[in-house]
């Protein structure tokens, strides 16, 4: 069995889908049906749907369309997601997870807008995070680093002081922008050589020192 991993951070920045919540049959259904809409294949739109806001997902697959276009499609799509929630489950080991971080500096970091992270977390049954960074946060998209650097700013302290949550190569790639180390959960992050992996986050567990450092441990 191989050693435990352990990593030392001040804050933890964590993103929503795919992170904390296995949202991904909803994801699924609503980019397939966009992709059908547009003369897509679904397969290559999902390929590059999870991460980014709608209308970067757009814009990268439709870079002609002009961005009002891909603007008012997304808050088409946004109001489709927020009445979608069959599927939507945590991911394992979340709820002990962010229970583990309660008084704890930490901060959500994700491409959906607040209604929808309100939404999903909800039906997860997840308590949200004191600091929301989300898509009304920023004016860039990931794999900008702009969310998880105005994260950082939020919780008072600096990117190499904070460990990100991801599961996209998008959210990987914005935290690694940001100089954020960043831990992959899930499948999808296994191609994008995050500093650290946890199939879930039953592995994963946090310990608070008397200093204020926090240590991650994966097993």
């Amino acid at each position: 069995m191989p050693a435990p991993i352990r990593l030392i951070a001040r804050a933890l920045l964590l993103d929503m889908d795919g992170t904390l919540v296995n949202s991904d049959a909803v994801v699924e259904r609503c980019w397939s049906r966009w992709a059908e809409r547009n003369g897509l294949d679904p397969a290559e739109v999902l390929a590059v749907a999870h991460g980014r806001q709608g209308h970067a997902t757009m814009a990268a697959l439709l870079p002609d369309r002009p961005v009002e276009v891909n603007l008012a499609d997304n808050a088409r799509m946004l109001d489709e997601e927020r009445a979608d929630t069959e599927g939507v489950v945590p991911v394992p080991g979340a709820t002990a997870f962010l229970a583990a971080l309660t008084g704890l500096p930490h901060a959500l970091v994700t491409s959906a807008d607040q209604p929808l992270a309100r939404v999903r977390m909800d039906a997860a049954g997840l308590p949200l995070p004191p600091v929301l960074i989300t898509a009304e946060s920023v004016g860039a998209s990931k794999p900008d680093p702009e969310g998880f650097l105005k994260g950082a700013a939020a919780v008072g302290f600096t990117p190499a002081d904070c460990l990100a949550f991801e599961d996209s190569g998008a959210g990987i790639a914005a935290a690694r922008a940001a100089g954020i180390r960043v831990v992959g959960i899930g499948p999808r992050a296994t191609a994008h050589h995050p500093d650290a992996h946890a199939d879930d986050l039953t592995t994963v567990t946090i310990t608070p020192t008397p200093d204020g450092l926090l240590t991650v441990t994966i097993a």
